[in-house]
Parts: C-alpha cells; structure tokens; sequence
C-alpha cells in the first residue's frame, strides 16, 4: 500500500531473505546496515534523507540507526521499543524451549514458541499466519530468534541507549497487544526528544498484516507532518 504513492525500499535483514550472515553477531552491525543503507539511498536519490519503518525488532534497529546518521529523517516503529528494567517480552523458560527445538533442526517448532510466547499469538492466529506466504521466510530465518532475543536485552538496545534518538519518532502499538509492548512503548516515548505513540485499535503485534489501512494512514500522516 505504501508503494502506490511512495517510492519503497525493503530490506533484507542479516542472515535473512538474500542477504548475507557472519558467525559473530551484535545488534550494532545491524544498526551500522541500515545507516549505510540509509546514506546510499539518500545519495543515490538526490535526497537530503529518508524516512525508516521497523516492525518489532526492525524498529529497534531503526532507532540505533538514526544515531549513526543524518540521512534517517524520520522514524516508524512498530511495538519495538525496549523495556524497562525488571520487565521482560520473555516468559520463564522460552528461550531454552525455543533453543532445544533449534538444535533438534525443529526450525517451525522454535518460531512457534517464539511467536506465542513473546508475540502473544493464539493457535487461530498462528494457523492462519501459516497460511501466508511470509511464513516459509519465516521457518527459514528461525535460527535468528535467539541471537536477536539475547542482543534486545543488551545495552546497546537499551532505553537509555535509544532514547538518545533525536529525529521525529512514531511508536505504533497494537490496542490488543501484550502488556509488556504497552510499557516499553510509554516508557522510550518519555524518553525521545520528539515522539507520538498512535494505537491501532483491535490490532496485536501485526497491524500491517491485520489492519494495513489503518497502520498505513497513520504512518503517512506523520510522515506528511511539516
């Protein structure tokens, strides 16, 4: 939808779709990946910026970006802000879960668990995802989730770190979601020098599957803000 009236960009995370991985991993390479993609568009397009929109830990990366560059104009994160401390996206025992179905090969088994465990999905919802075509990327990228659950408690992902971020951010929530995305959401808009928090009524962790009209609307309105 965004693509009808705006030129789009989709990025392939490391160790996902076509782009490459490496054996070590922190969360700060992600962000430097997206500065330097940010910097090469801006260039290429003869455009003092671009706008960046993250889901969940995408939006998270958004954020670590946008310290490392003047290009990123504008922020978007969708149910990707850190919590504070003592608040957890984890519940006792998912992460050994989902790492002993890693290591049994059992890749749609561990995002199983991650999706109903942190995402909060319930067996509909998750029948019905197994329907869409992401999902197949889904399955293939499992061996992801861990380093990517570790890294988002680190200090590097932290509120203090991302609440250092300066441009214009929109922090979109899900009216349904899981409570811990509701506080870590309240908690870095405090912090951000210049924030909104939009709620999507009716929506959980995926508007821009479930509710793209709606999720698409208000991401242009903010983007269209003089």
């Amino acid at each position: 939808m965004f693509a009808v009236s705006r030129r789009v960009f989709a990025i392939d995370r490391r160790g996902r779709g076509q782009s490459g991985d490496a054996a070590a991993y922190a969360i700060e390479r992600e962000y430097e990946d997206l500065a330097a993609v940010a910097d090469g568009l801006a260039a290429d397009l003869g455009a003092p910026g671009v706008d960046v929109a993250g889901h969940s830990y995408g939006g998270r990366c958004a954020l670590g970006a946008s310290l490392l560059t003047p290009r990123i104009r504008r922020v978007v994160v969708y149910e990707g802000a850190p919590v504070p401390q003592g608040v957890s996206y984890r519940p006792e025992g998912l992460v050994d879960s989902v790492r002993a179905a890693l290591a049994r090969g059992a890749n749609e088994e561990a995002l199983t668990q991650f999706l109903s465990g942190i995402v909060g999905m319930s067996e509909a919802e998750l029948d019905a995802y197994r329907t869409n075509p992401v999902w197949t990327a889904r399955v293939a990228a499992a061996h992801t989730i861990l380093r990517e659950v570790e890294a988002e408690a680190g200090p590097a992902a932290s509120l203090e770190a991302l609440g250092r971020v300066r441009v214009p951010v929109l922090l979109l929530l899900g009216s349904t979601s899981r409570s811990p995305f509701r506080i870590g959401t309240d908690a870095l808009a405090t912090r951000l020098a210049d924030a909104r928090v939009h709620v999507v009524t009716g929506a959980a962790h995926a508007a821009h599957h479930t509710h793209a009209r709606e999720f698409v609307e208000a991401v242009e309105a903010f983007l269209d803000e003089p």
